[in-house]
């Protein structure tokens, strides 16, 4: 499952569904995707939930509550997903490579070692490194973009169940 894009029918003039829309088009490798497609995904669908239509659909009553619960547990525990994903991406950004930490090293070394090393091998695992982190760095904005979009409606729903609004 992916993400939908904007042009996924008349949700997109709903709110958040730009940061959705947003979200799905931004860039990034496909293997740094399908680890959060289904994250994404589901953060997206919930981003075009209009909570009025939803409590209208429901009939009022009861039922209603029932609803207004359910989607608020659904908000919560996708944006606790999320909350997860970001603690693993942040720290693989932060443990990512020091971009310039190599290439002063290698500066620093000694003539004699800097000849006997492979730099393109090393330069290419360096490259590569430099790579996954920026993928993580974008999947990480994906995340943070979606979820600033969600945020507003479970607080907007808690207040709607506690007769706020």
């Amino acid at each position: 499952m992916s993400p939908r894009p904007a042009s996924a029918g008349s949700a997109s003039s709903a709110p958040g569904a730009g940061a959705a829309a947003d979200a799905g088009a931004a860039g990034g490798s496909a293997s740094a995707d399908a680890p959060d497609a289904e994250l994404l995904a589901r953060l997206c669908d919930l981003s075009l939930v209009e909570l009025d239509a939803l409590l209208a659909a429901s009939g009022g009553g009861e039922h209603a509550a029932r609803l207004l619960d359910a989607h608020i547990d659904d908000l919560a525990d996708a944006l606790q997903a999320a909350r997860r994903r970001t603690q693993a991406l942040r720290a693989a950004v932060a443990s990512g490579p020091e971009p310039l930490a190599l290439p002063l090293a290698w500066i620093e070394r000694e003539p004699a070692r800097r000849e006997r090393a492979d730099a393109s091998a090393v330069a290419r695992e360096r490259a590569a490194a430099l790579r996954e982190r920026a993928d993580a760095c974008r999947a990480l904005a994906r995340l943070d973009q979606l979820c600033a979009a969600l945020l507003p409606r479970l607080f907007e729903a808690e207040g709607r169940r506690h007769g706020q609004v």
